[in-house]
């Protein structure tokens, strides 16, 4: 066991040519090493994600279903306005005649609330699907940093015992030492 752990840490590393070894300069694995980290990650972590996702995709849905209901109740108030709308102009034309001007301030007053009703549904409507939006993507993140935390943990503790920790801390402060003597 201790030859093969030396053969991890140790500096040297073994000639390439027409034979196969373990190449065991950190430096070069490392983009090895990440890239099939992520593609575990990636593997299984797509099946929580899409739940996650799909999830999050239903909330939306169902605000909005719920805001197209609150518009299609926006939209009959809109349309029963109108025909008080209709017939407040037909008695605004008798009242013409007869020189009153309240009945047209009152058809203004009632196309203005309607209107800005109107408005503020759909802003309501748009600020809902933004908030939902952002706050589905926001979990999202959190859920997939945290498992990716957790795996990674949970890697670095099934492999690393205090000797073979030690034993690497020393390699790279010998590598440390090695490349100052060269430096200067």
């Amino acid at each position: 066991m201790k030859n093969v752990i030396d053969s991890f840490v140790s500096l040297g590393h073994w000639p390439s040519a027409g034979s196969f070894g373990f190449n065991t300069d950190i430096l070069a694995t490392n983009p090895i090493n990440l890239s099939v980290v992520l593609g575990v990650l990636i593997y299984f972590g797509k099946g929580v994600l899409n739940d996650l996702l799909d999830n999050r995709k239903q909330r939306i849905l169902n605000t909005i279903r719920n805001s197209e209901e609150l518009r299609k109740g926006a939209i009959e108030q809109l349309e029963r306005a109108r025909a008080r709308l209709r017939k407040v102009e037909m008695e605004a034309d008798e009242y013409r005649m007869n020189g009153y001007s309240e009945i047209e301030r009152e058809k203004q007053n009632l196309i203005n609330a309607t209107s800005n009703s109107l408005e503020q549904l759909e802003n309501y409507k748009n600020e809902t699907l933004q908030f939902e939006q952002q706050r589905a993507i926001n979990q999202v993140r959190q859920r997939v940093f945290q498992q990716a935390l957790q795996g990674a943990l949970g890697t670095l503790n099934s492999c690393l015992n205090s000797e073979l920790h030690f034993r690497t801390i020393r390699a790279n402060i010998g590598i440390l030492g090695a490349m100052q003597e060269i430096t200067d």
